[in-house]
């Protein structure tokens, strides 16, 4: 159902009358209109950039995936910046909070924390970053670069080079429209952390 619903309003978008899915009873016709689905879901999802991006992204060694943020801070952070303070459902309170928690730890803490934001593990920092906005979410990681920039947060090693891959990637990234790079940015960094109102008890936390 939820799929159906997304082919209908992907064929409104496209300017397509779509087939009336309710009430069919002829296999054939429901055959035709699972197959005008499928190629409406496939035709969304290989045009659209940024889910290519994300797979590419999470492919990537957690180490690489971190240090691409800061090169995209480093050479996009201007344009970048201004979507997430902007955006209606940011809350600056709770990432400066959030970011302040890391601030307050050690360097090898806070390296921990960031690959344990990105593999998801279950510990009060992801579940605080869990439950917030997306848009908090980007907010957070920029106040992490801008911490690494003034040392307050560990920084990246001194002339550091990304993997072939994270390169390239990177490259693509500076390719995408405004809108594209945010959708991107925000998809990245939305499933990471632990989501504290679906996660499952773990017994090694308590958590």
């Amino acid at each position: 159902m939820k799929h159906s619903k997304l082919a209908v309003k992907l064929c409104l978008q496209r300017g397509y009358e779509p087939l009336p899915l309710v009430g069919l009873s002829d296999r054939s016709h429901l055959g035709s209109v699972r197959k005008m689905i499928y190629q409406i879901l496939m035709t969304y999802t290989t045009s659209n950039p940024s889910s290519k991006l994300v797979q590419s992204f999470r492919s990537l060694e957690v180490d690489q995936q971190l240090a691409l943020f800061w090169f995209v801070y480093k050479e996009m952070g201007n344009s970048v910046t201004p979507a997430a303070p902007g955006a209606g459902t940011v809350s600056t309170e709770v990432a400066e909070g959030l970011f302040n928690q890391v601030k307050d730890m050690s360097h090898e803490q806070q390296l921990q924390i960031q690959r344990d934001l990105v593999t998801g593990q279950n510990n009060l920092i992801s579940r605080e970053y869990g439950a917030m906005s997306d848009t908090t979410k980007l907010l957070f990681w920029y106040r992490l670069a801008q911490g690494m920039d003034s040392a307050t947060i560990i920084p990246m090693p001194p002339n550091y080079q990304l993997a072939s891959e994270a390169d390239n990637l990177l490259n693509q990234i500076k390719g995408l429209k405004f809108e594209q790079q945010i959708t991107l940015f925000r998809d990245i960094v939305s499933p990471m952390g632990v989501d504290p109102t679906t996660a499952e008890y773990d017994e090694s936390t308590g958590l």
